[in-house]
């Protein structure tokens, strides 16, 4: 490399690296990146084209992310060593050994080879069949993991190891070339603004510590549903179409983000005219959607009774309105009101009904008047807050599903987005902790607010303006000056509501609660993070609605 004449963009030579630091200080690049740029690209000449920098800098992103989740998946699981029921690891196992040794028209019924109070499966038909996929493998391996009956409870570092490979895999091959694509896909954004959204996004310590530390494949449902909102940004209508019905057919609880893309389609297909144009997009839309769904419930379908149980399977209405410290408001205010000892199921169901459909309509009013892909992230961050916040049987890891739309919008919103994503992480801390993923929890977390403040200087990002919210400023008139003052208070309740989550999370891990208040941590997190999401609902409501943005973009469509 020495004698080369090859140089960096800057015009430095490749052959010294100090050549390269000087370089990278003038380009003002991040500290992670440019280490790993001086001492991996510059040898290997990988500066030479801007092209070449950008996918190099996203190829170190994306393996910094692959061992940040393998290293977690080191740590324990969900119900390890917990009989009888265990945990999520179980429950996915369970799984295989039920789709590999039963018929399809077993799966979701009652019977004496499948005991459905025994981790009964309970997903939509796709994360049925992967769960085939994984047991064919599995039995290619060895056989006594999905042994039916005799496999229950199986645990050894073999099988967790293949265990977490399939997670891993599927992490590989949905999630994060979705989130690559995406991150490219921005426009008006500079390449060292689109690697640090991909970090940033890659580094969220809730998805990784859901996937790969307790257990699950959320990566697999919000992969597609990201796939979806990829193909609206390049108006491909048909395929976003499918590849959110495949998020829909592998976890029920995307419907948390069905209004949104209804709606903007709809508002789309009523731009474009529904006597011409938008006529054909509706008829196709509807035809793709039907066909998606026939395929994907064709080996169900041979009777109306296999529908209805999977069905009932996929929305157990007797489950209640919530379940364990959820930080949603019915969990929070039953520390006042028990709303389950005063109100019946079929009430309760009512109430939670009306509540999210009063919450969510504003913004699907405004996304099907003036659609646009950016009223359509925030929409989808908006609609499924609501959902989390107010509908019937939530879990704490449904955050998730707010979180990953909160992610698509941390290019726009740094600041306000990066506040979001650690609040979604510290509601799921009870959980983190009763699977022993306390140390995890604590370093992804940092690293990830690391990121976020080197990437983004997001504590420079306060004013009124960076928060998006000018257009709401104005519109107060003789209360504007206010918002003069407004960045230092928004830096401060930052800083008192991170210290506030450090500080109770410390003690949630080391502080033995009062004998008499035995949940006195689990339902002050899950309180404090509810009323951190009903100012954050408030907060992306009023950009939603006063963004003249949306008014202007929605003209392209037509």
């Amino acid at each position: 490399m020495q004698g080369s004449n090859r140089t960096l963009l800057g015009g430095v030579k490749t052959g010294t690296i100090s050549s390269a630091t000087k370089y990278l200080r003038n380009e003002k690049m991040d500290g992670i990146a440019a280490m790993f740029m001086v001492f991996f690209q510059v040898p290997f000449g990988l500066l030479q084209r801007p092209a070449m920098e950008k996918w190099s800098l996203m190829t170190i992103t994306v393996l910094l992310a692959l061992t940040v989740r393998w290293t977690v998946s080191l740590g324990s699981y969900s119900g390890a060593g917990k009989p009888p029921m265990y945990g999520d690891y179980e429950a996915q196992r369970h799984w295989q050994e039920i789709t590999y040794n039963l018929p399809i028209r077993q799966w979701y019924f009652n019977t004496s080879d499948n005991d459905l109070l025994y981790w009964g499966l309970d997903y939509p038909p796709l994360t049925a069949y992967h769960s085939f996929v994984c047991a064919y493998i599995a039995k290619l391996i060895n056989p006594d993991w999905i042994a039916l009956h005799t496999s229950r409870g199986y645990e050894s570092q073999p099988h967790k190891l293949f265990m977490r490979t399939t997670v891993f895999v599927a992490d590989l091959l949905v999630y994060i070339p979705a989130v690559i694509l995406y991150c490219f896909s921005l426009k008006e954004t500079s390449t060292k603004k689109k690697v640090s959204s991909a970090l940033c996004i890659l580094l969220y310590p809730g998805l990784i510590l859901i996937d790969h530390g307790h257990f699950q494949y959320n990566s697999v449902s919000l992969g597609f549903a990201l796939w979806g909102v990829l193909y609206l940004s390049y108006d491909w209508d048909l395929l976003a179409s499918v590849a959110f019905c495949l998020a829909l057919n592998y976890k029920q609880m995307e419907l948390y983000h069905s209004l949104p893309f209804f709606c903007y389609l709809l508002g789309k297909c009523f731009k474009k005219g529904l006597k011409g144009k938008g006529l054909v997009l509706v008829t196709k839309i509807a035809g793709t959607v039907v066909v998606s769904f026939a395929l994907c419930w064709l080996p169900f379908c041979t009777d109306m009774e296999q529908i209805m149980q999977v069905l009932r399977r996929l929305f157990p209405i007797d489950r209640g309105l919530f379940e364990d410290k959820v930080a949603n408001l019915w969990c929070s205010l039953s520390v006042l009101i028990k709303i389950k000892n005063i109100v019946s199921p079929q009430t309760q169901l009512k109430l939670s009904f009306a509540v999210t459909f009063l919450s969510l309509l504003p913004t699907c009013i405004k996304l099907t008047v003036q659609p646009s892909l950016r009223g359509f992230k925030f929409a989808l961050v908006s609609c499924a807050l609501s959902f989390f916040l107010f509908s019937f049987q939530v879990h704490e890891k449904s955050i998730l599903l707010v979180s990953v739309p909160v992610c698509l919008i941390i290019n726009e919103i740094p600041f306000m987005a990066t506040w979001f994503l650690l609040v979604s992480t510290f509601s799921m801390l009870p959980l983190l902790l009763k699977d022993g993923l306390l140390l995890a929890y604590a370093v992804t977390t940092l690293a990830f607010l690391a990121a976020c403040l080197t990437s983004f200087s997001i504590l420079e990002k306060t004013s009124a303006e960076d928060l998006q919210l000018k257009p709401f400023s104005l519109s107060l008139k003789g209360y504007v000056s206010w918002f003069k003052s407004f960045p230092k208070m928004v830096r401060s309740l930052f800083l008192l509501s991170i210290t506030l989550m450090g500080v109770l999370s410390a003690m949630s891990a080391a502080v033995p609660p009062p004998h008499r208040l035995p949940d006195l941590f689990p339902v002050s997190v899950s309180v404090i993070s509810c009323l951190h999401f009903l100012l954050f609902l408030v907060y992306f409501n009023i950009v939603i609605l006063w963004d003249s943005k949306n008014s202007r973009s929605q003209k392209k469509i037509s």
